[in-house]
Formats: structure tokens, C-alpha cells, sequence
């Protein structure tokens, strides 16, 4: 099958190569890229837990003075491997849904414990802090990077990818969803997906491209990439 991965290289280098090795043709459009940004200095010995909602806020986070067991809630196993990389030894994960991990919070950690710490993204889709702080909960957000959106594209590579149009796209944020809808009316690919099926982290991600045909989509998480290819 022709693969078509959309994360930046950093992210999907293991997969691409994976794919490979079973034999799959493997194009690689990475959509959007990461960029860190300045951020206040944290005191995290004044917070009792801390909260990430991608791989890339621990990325970007200076760990020299966090205590590693700290209680630390992630939003999905990608997340959750990120932050035992760096050593984190008291992880919560809500395998990718965010209500999910609004839930496990609620559940694992009382307001009267202390305060929270939120670290993400520039733009998120849901308003994780601001719904915990309805909930009684003390709780800071910090903003360490942002998601700046590929404009500029290979010409060689969008003529190869134009005749043969991939049996499989993978897409993972809802950014990424808006940039390959851009993609896609940039070069008048609309038509040309009716036979290729189309794989979306969340409802969210998906109703983005929802305007184009696609032979199915698929709802995933992270980690099932390989699984879902023995489902079409």
C-alpha cells in the first residue's frame, strides 16, 4: 500500500521506517512545524502535579528543577512515553481523549491537594484548565511552543504524489486537518481521494476534511497506526 504520513519528521522518522520494512510505499508531507516560545520561570515546587495534552510541551520544558515524582497527567500513550523519557516516574495517561483526562484529574487528584500546572500549546481545543478551574481547582497554564502551518511545498514531490494518490493518509490534530484541507485546494487534489482512507486522531480532526471524499475514515489514537492497516 502507499502510505502517507503528515507529521514533521521527528515525530514519524520510526514509522516511516517500519512501514518500509513491510514492504509499504511510504510519502512523507509534513504539514505543520513545532516552535518553542519564551516562558516565564516555573516554581514547580509550588505545584503537586503538572499536566500535558502533547508530546511537545515536554519537548519544550526545562526540566532542571522539576521533582521527577511529581504527579504527571498525559493525554495519550504518545505523551505518556514523552514524559517517562525524561523521567517522570508517576504517570497518569487518559490514552488519548482529553475528556478522558479531565476525568482521570477529577479522579486521582483532590483540589485540597495543591496546585496544578498545565503546560501546552499555543492554540488547544479544549479549555482543559479553565474547565478544572470550574471545578474547583487550582491551576496555572504555561505556554511553551506553537504550531506554525507548512506553506511551501516540493513541486517534483506533489507531481509524483498526484499520480499515485496514497491508500492511506494519516492526520493527527486538528491543525494538521486544516493545513492538509489547504494542501488539497492549493493544487486541486478535491477529487482525487475517492479510493484512499483517511485516518483522524478525535470527531474533530476528521470534520475538518469531511468536505472531500474519502473511501472511510477511521478514528484512531496514537500507537494503533500498524493495527489499523490490517482493517481496510
Amino acid at each position: 500500500m502507499h502510505i502517507l504520513l503528515t507529521r514533521p519528521l521527528e515525530d514519524c522518522s520510526e514509522m516511516i521506517l517500519k512501514f518500509r520494512s513491510l514492504g509499504h510505499q511510504v510519502s512523507h508531507l509534513p504539514l505543520i512545524n513545532v516552535e518553542p516560545l519564551k516562558y516565564e520561570e516555573i516554581k514547580f515546587l509550588d505545584y503537586k502535579g503538572i499536566i500535558f495534552t502533547s508530546a511537545n510541551a515536554i519537548k519544550f520544558l526545562d526540566f532542571k528543577n522539576i521533582d521527577k515524582k511529581l504527579l504527571c497527567f498525559c493525554v495519550g500513550n504518545t505523551t505518556e512515553k514523552k514524559a517517562r523519557s525524561v523521567g517522570f516516574q508517576n504517570v497518569i495517561s487518559a490514552e488519548g481523549n482529553v475528556n478522558n483526562l479531565k476525568e482521570l484529574i477529577l479522579q486521582n487528584f483532590d483540589p485540597k491537594d495543591g496546585k496544578l500546572i498545565y503546560v501546552s500549546g499555543e492554540i488547544i481545543s479544549f479549555d482543559l484548565d479553565q474547565q478544572l478551574l470550574k471545578q474547583g481547582y487550582s491551576i496555572q497554564r504555561i505556554v511553551n511552543y506553537k504550531i506554525n502551518h507548512n506553506k511551501k511545498f516540493d513541486e517534483n514531490f506533489v507531481k509524483e504524489l498526484k499520480l499515485k494518490i496514497p491508500d492511506i493518509v494519516y492526520i493527527y490534530s486538528q491543525n494538521s486537518a486544516s493545513s492538509f484541507l489547504s494542501f488539497i485546494k492549493i493544487y486541486q487534489f478535491e477529487s482525487l481521494w475517492m479510493n484512499t482512507n483517511l485516518m483522524c486522531i478525535g470527531e474533530k480532526t476528521s470534520s475538518i476534511l469531511n468536505e472531500i471524499k474519502w473511501k472511510k475514515i477511521f478514528l484512531f489514537s496514537p500507537g494503533e497506526e500498524e493495527f489499523l492497516l490490517y482493517k481496510i
